[in-house]
């Protein structure tokens, strides 16, 4: 009986996977033929095969399956986007995305914090764990926009680098706070700041060993005997430097954005593949990515709680209003405007404005803190869901449009040199 129901159970799994694949695949045409980010499509899809409409998928937030997709999906989604970016251009911007995804993260709670105190009418230590939560972008959102829209480098590494970094300091800010709001201790500076920088470096040392060893391993002119077999190398590697900084207490998310960046420029190494095995190997990366965020975002969809949302939902929406229009332009322009380096442009500024999706991470942290039934986590979970919906239902369609009419499209600069 006890191996029957098991069978049924992995039978009900690879049926809603299936189902999955094939809703994702063609959702992800129709994003094509309307030009817009796949990621906003596949959500809507996943609100409409759910459990709150069609109810043709059910998986809970709290599943294995689900926590398995979510941590290795936006693992790999990392891994991609930290292989497209490029030492050259990191190397004018690094300042800024230090400063947006450290201080950024805490202006960015502050703000939110204080309009849904007033909004919300919330105890304050409510609502800045609510800002803390929803502090931090999104780098499995982000990254396939910018993969799919070709906004200018700068730009596009500077906000996939912000949202792969500022994962960890959200995490610090959101549990500092929690702290004091369950009465287990009280918020440290000092202590938050070397765990963020410890966070950091484990994180960066545990990426850059392991991208310099894949690196090694697939294109070293002597060394490279597991050339043939580089996509596998790309899935060990990315598993790899996820738990070794996770069991040190490091951020796994980091290290494996860290270990795209190191293999994605691997050429700065003397390192470098055959033409026929690197395209193989790109082409399987794209495809991974495209699989991984399917099925990230069309269960995120599925997973939205419309009786929740309906329970702040007038001040979630003027809350969630407040993070787009207010805290995220104070934020870059704080941030970016000081960095003479960079040089940031109006428009730059402008675009990075608009640019700060809400998804996966602001998600699995209000769901822990709705599994520690942590002070107000109902509200936060619901303001939480209104974020989601607004950011990528708004912000992401309208990416490449914004960048048009900024003159930040990669496509206009060329035209425009011509």
């Amino acid at each position: 009986m006890e191996a029957a129901a098991g069978v049924e159970i992995a039978k009900h799994i690879l049926l809603t996977c299936g189902l999955i694949l094939a809703v994702g695949i063609i959702t992800g045409l129709l994003s094509q033929k309307l030009g817009i980010p796949d990621v906003a499509v596949f959500l809507i899809a996943g609100v409409l095969i759910g459990p709150q409409v069609l109810g043709l998928i059910h998986v809970s937030a709290d599943s294995p399956l689900n926590q398995i997709i979510l941590l290795f999906g936006a693992s790999y989604i990392l891994f991609d986007g930290g292989a497209s970016l490029r030492f050259n251009v990191l190397k004018q911007v690094w300042i800024t995305i230090l400063v947006i995804s450290t201080i950024g993260v805490v202006i960015t709670a502050a703000i939110t914090g204080l309009a849904a105190y007033y909004i919300l009418g919330i105890p304050f230590i409510v609502a800045l764990l609510l800002g803390a939560t929803l502090a931090s972008t999104d780098p499995a959102t982000l990254v396939p926009i910018f993969r799919q829209i070709k906004i200018r480098d700068r730009v596009a590494q500077t906000v996939m680098s912000e949202s792969a970094f500022n994962d960890a300091m959200g995490a610090i800010v959101t549990f500092g706070v929690l702290a004091v709001a369950m009465g287990n201790g009280e918020f440290s500076l000092t202590s938050s700041l070397l765990e963020l920088c410890k966070q950091s470096i484990v994180g960066i040392v545990a990426g850059g060993v392991l991208g310099y060893l894949a690196a090694l391993l697939i294109a070293h002119e002597r060394w490279a005997f597991l050339a043939e077999y580089a996509p596998a190398v790309t899935l060990m590697a990315v598993i790899g430097a996820y738990f070794a900084a996770d069991g040190l207490q490091a951020s796994g998310f980091m290290a494996v954005f860290v270990f795209g960046i190191v293999l994605g420029n691997k050429e700065a190494f003397g390192f470098k593949m055959q033409a026929g095995e690197a395209q193989k190997l790109d082409e399987y990366v794209m495809t991974t990515a495209f699989i991984m965020r399917l099925f990230i975002f069309i269960l995120l969809g599925a997973q939205v709680d419309f009786s929740l949302m309906s329970q702040n939902l007038t001040g979630g929406i003027v809350v969630v209003t407040v993070l787009m229009l207010v805290a995220r332009p104070v934020t870059v322009f704080l941030c970016a405007l000081p960095d003479r380096r960079a040089q940031w442009s109006f428009n730059e500024m402008l675009f990075m404005c608009w640019t700060r999706e809400t998804g996966v991470i602001p998600a699995a942290l209000s769901g822990l803190l709705l599994g520690m039934n942590a002070p107000g986590a109902q509200t936060i979970a619901s303001v939480t869901f209104i974020a989601i919906l607004m950011t990528i239902l708004i912000q992401a369609p309208t990416t490449r449009w914004l960048g048009s009419k900024l003159g930040l499209l990669e496509e206009s600069q060329k035209l425009r040199s011509r």
